[in-house]
């Protein structure tokens, strides 16, 4: 796995929202899809890798795409630069490897 300096998070409650967000995220920036969290009561966040730039540019499509839909619901949104390295042990649970059986 290549090593990005930032982290993309868009927060939505339901998987339509969250897969309008996943898509309008990787279409917009040349970001990785890392994978998605299903928190807690429909509530999906999904995660992108790329440079600093490149995942403010995709959570800001994935925040407008969700915004732009009949009844969106944008729950939370976020971009954190160099994340701490033990954040890995986070998000490696909700890496898309993790998630989708092959």
């Amino acid at each position: 796995m290549a090593r990005y300096e930032a982290l993309g998070l868009v927060e939505t409650f339901g998987l339509v929202f969250a897969l309008e967000a996943a898509d309008a995220m990787c279409k917009a920036a040349n970001v990785e899809l890392e994978g998605y969290a299903n928190v807690a009561s429909g509530y999906i966040t999904v995660l992108v890798r790329g440079d600093v730039g490149a995942c403010k540019a995709a959570v800001d499509a994935g925040v407008s795409a969700v915004e732009g839909m009949e009844g969106g619901n944008l729950y939370s949104s976020m971009v954190i630069p160099r994340p701490h390295q033990d954040l890995e042990k986070i998000i490696k649970r909700y890496d898309i490897t993790n998630l989708i059986p092959e």
